[in-house]
């Protein structure tokens, strides 16, 4: 141990404080950036969840002493590692997690049916049923979350005394609903409750906009599903046409307005029409009637009719013979019976606009100069839309195709050759955060080497300064130990005068220093023989 011991009183206190704040603090900066080099990249597991979802969530994880990362106020969304997120989410899966704060019919799984009431079990089927509905409508592609609420009355004794169920639905959306996906949940809500009719579903989103009414009557209703057919007719023939003439002048280089007036009234028509050159033989009968008569010489007598009568000679009398035919045949003329039943919202005139933009050209000098389109080119234009629209002139309805010149010009397109770099390797967003995560780390640890730690080692290995040779007998300490016991040291720099007495000035000081602490550790060991003392120096002349 002498030579450890021997380094240690070389360095000095100072220089080893030095060395262990150094190596802390070296262990605790490597230790960091091996914690966050080495840490997974983490990806989203579930986010937008409840507070009771994220606590199952959270709870499931820990048991299984994976770790995670929750961001949010209330842990909305939850982080794990990229690679383990698709086993996740399947197991967690089959746990039933998260389950949305929904309660469906598993909530009949609990509790004994036996010892609940009625009571209890109607608001149960009721919390079910809502739960399931929220479920199902949560399939929708734009619906984040729903919430349901029933309102299912009591059924009476007489038919005129009962009331119709009624629904309200709050959506949180993520982007809009089109006037079709409206009336689909309410048709949803409607076939899974009985005797719920879909005019009676209210629909609410997140921003308190009402999507669907349920308090209006059936003809309020009717009107509303008329301007929802022609808003919705008149979207799709402006998308119609802007793809048509997009293709030709450019995206976004025309601006489209169709304007489609619908024929509200319901028409009912019935037709019967007969065809007399057309006869079919319904039935036939035909009818035949045959008589014979005598003349008056032949008259019954009781002579004639007796035995062996004999009327003599004469011959017998002529007789009447009648035949008569009757036929009769009946015909049916060949009859059609139409009707026709014509629903409101028939398309009854088209108002469409269209307007191109001209053509542009680059100049040599960069700037850009306009020129209209050829007729020729908006005549084939205005074909194409008039046949995308099914346009019948018949009908009334109009087109008309403009060339104008819009306020703002198109803007050139900058495109930039990709380096061989990034051809080849191609990084995701990820991957480039990634490598300018550690491209800082690995700029801070060269930061920190070159000034930090480059200097202490620097100062820690530097040789220790020898002591000045001295001319006298004693070092340093021996002189001052000379000195404290009265003996007189003559100490003598063999080179520098200044730095002799320097070293002089020095050593008087430091014994001057040591006999003040010895007298007073005298005073303070015998008090009162001081103050004999003191009392006889005042005393003596």
């Amino acid at each position: 141990m002498k030579p450890v011991l021997d380094l240690v009183t070389k360095l000095g206190p100072a220089r080893i404080a030095a060395m262990a704040a150094v190596t802390l603090t070296l262990i605790g900066f490597f230790a960091f950036i091996i914690l966050r080099v080495s840490r997974p990249d983490m990806g989203v597991l579930f986010s937008d969840l409840s507070m009771q979802d994220s606590a199952a969530v959270i709870r499931e994880l820990d048991s299984r002493g994976i770790r995670y990362e929750s961001k949010g106020d209330t842990g909305q969304t939850i982080m794990a590692p990229r690679a383990d997120l698709a086993r996740l989410r399947m197991d967690l899966a089959g746990k039933g997690l998260p389950v949305q704060a929904g309660v469906g019919y598993e909530i009949f799984d609990k509790g004994d049916a036996f010892s609940s009431t009625n009571f209890v079990q109607n608001v149960n089927h009721l919390r079910a049923l809502e739960g399931e509905l929220a479920r199902s409508i949560r399939a929708i592609g734009r619906v984040q979350a729903a919430r349901v609420h029933l309102v299912l009355p009591e059924r009476r004794l007489f038919e005129r005394d009962r009331e119709t169920p009624s629904a309200a639905i709050v959506l949180k959306l993520m982007g809009e609903l089109d006037a079709g996906q409206v009336r689909a949940i309410r048709h949803l809500a409607a076939s899974a409750v009985e005797g719920l009719k879909p005019e009676r579903v209210s629909i609410v989103d997140e921003r308190g906009r009402l999507l669907a009414d349920g308090a209006k009557d059936a003809d309020a209703n009717g009107a509303s599903g008329f301007e929802d057919r022609q808003i919705g007719l008149e979207r799709r023939l402006r998308g119609q046409i802007e793809d048509v003439v997009a293709g030709i002048v450019g995206p976004g280089r025309a601006r489209v307005q169709v304007n489609a007036e619908l024929d509200l009234n319901r028409v009912e028509s019935r037709s019967e029409t007969f065809d007399p050159e057309s006869r079919v033989v319904r039935s036939a009968q035909t009818r035949t009637e045959s008589a014979v008569t005598g003349n008056a010489d032949g008259q019954v007598t009781v002579g004639n009719e007796l035995p062996g009568a004999n009327g003599g000679d004469k011959p017998p009398a002529p007789k009447d013979a009648t035949n008569k035919n009757e036929e009769t045949t009946n015909y049916e003329i060949s009859r059609v019976t139409k009707t026709e039943i014509a629903e409101g919202g028939r398309i009854k005139r088209l108002s469409v606009a269209v307007v191109v933009d001209g053509v542009y050209a680059t100049a040599p000098d960069g700037k850009q100069t306009y020129a209209p389109r050829p007729p020729a080119e908006i005549e084939r234009i205005t074909a194409l839309v008039r046949s995308a629209v099914g346009f019948d002139k018949a009908r009334g309805d109009q087109l008309e195709v403009v060339n104008l010149r819009f306020a703002e010009a198109p803007s050139v397109p900058q495109f930039s050759e990709p380096t061989l770099i990034q051809s080849l390797l191609a990084p995701t967003k990820d991957d480039v955060l990634r490598m300018a995560e550690l491209s800082v780390l690995a700029l801070l640890t060269l930061i920190v080497l070159l000034t930090v730690v480059r200097p202490l080692v620097r100062q820690v290995l530097a040789p220790v300064p020898a002591a000045p040779a001295l001319a006298g007998p004693a070092t340093l300490a021996e002189a001052a130990a000379a000195a404290a016991s009265g003996a007189t040291v003559t100490m003598i720099e063999r080179d520098n005068p200044t730095a002799r007495l320097m070293e002089f000035a020095k050593i008087n000081g430091q014994i001057q220093a040591d006999t003040v602490q010895r007298v007073v550790d005298m005073v303070r060991a015998s008090p009162a023989e001081t103050v004999e003392v003191l009392r006889t120096w005042i005393q003596e002349e």
